[in-house]
């Protein structure tokens, strides 16, 4: 079936959206968004004419506008990890949009995106100059030959990065670990001189209760000696005076008085 006017302007436009897809692109660019919306108008009118494509290419047009769609969502996500990760569940197309490709373009800027994040992610991890990073793998890319192999490489090159960042995860974790059983230990060691240092108080406690009581007990027997002793002195006063009057009784009658 010879295809329509509508089929030829939307693979058209989709050739010119995969071209720029490719191209390192400006942030403020907006032709491509505004493209690839225009695509989504016509592929909704194309599947409502009478005359449509089969069912398999209609399908491999709709892949390729949501590979296009996707791209455009990732590339404004803040993160190179969260891009690098959105771009790993997008679809490429599986055929050439025109005669003159021999790989779908959908796969190669699928590959490119794919290594420009993973040269994002170096640079965050590394400390290095993302622009040169980009540039090297760009240029990697265009080198390369075959699908499969540019795949593999680009697979082991984000599994790499991936591995980097998870060990370093994995040895801030150490580190986390091991200040928390440096205060771990740091607090037992604490809570045993406090322990200690409570020991110790009661002891005194006990001490200083122990020596009130003798105190007391030291103090009622000073007391109850204390009573004793002016007992004893009271009857010998007593006793003098009742000697003295006796005394002086017997001194008058020896005596009597002179006339």
């Amino acid at each position: 079936m010879a295809a329509t006017r509508l089929e030829l302007n939307l693979m058209r436009l989709l050739s010119r959206c995969e071209a720029l897809a490719a191209e390192r692109r400006d942030p403020e660019e907006w032709r491509l968004e505004k493209y690839v919306a225009a695509l989504e108008d016509m592929l909704r009118e194309l599947k409502k004419q009478s005359s449509k494509p089969a069912p398999e290419l209609l399908n491999e047009y709709s892949r390729k506008v949501d590979f296009l769609k996707g791209l455009l969502e990732a590339e404004k996500l803040s993160s190179s990890t969260e891009k690098a990760l959105a771009n790993q569940f997008l679809a490429p197309g599986r055929t050439p949009t025109t005669a003159r490709e021999r790989t779908p373009a959908t796969k190669t800027v699928h590959l490119q995106t794919k290594a420009r994040c993973t040269g994002q992610m170096r640079s965050e991890l590394l400390g290095t100059d993302p622009l040169a990073i980009n540039d090297s793998e760009e240029l990697n890319i265009r080198k390369r030959k075959g699908l499969q192999s540019d795949e593999k490489q680009s697979a082991v090159e984000l599994d790499a990065v991936l591995q980097h960042h998870q060990d370093m995860q994995e040895k801030l974790a150490e580190e986390m670990l091991s200040l928390a059983r440096s205060l771990k230990n740091n607090t037992l060691a604490a809570q045993n001189v406090i322990k200690q240092d409570n020991q110790t108080l009661s002891h005194s406690l006990r001490m200083a209760d122990q020596n009130f009581e003798k105190l007391k007990d030291e103090s009622d027997r000073l007391e109850q000696h204390a009573k004793k002793s002016v007992n004893w002195l009271l009857w010998i006063m007593l006793i003098v005076v009742c000697f003295i009057f006796i005394s002086m009784i017997l001194f008058i009658r020896i005596f009597p008085k002179l006339k």
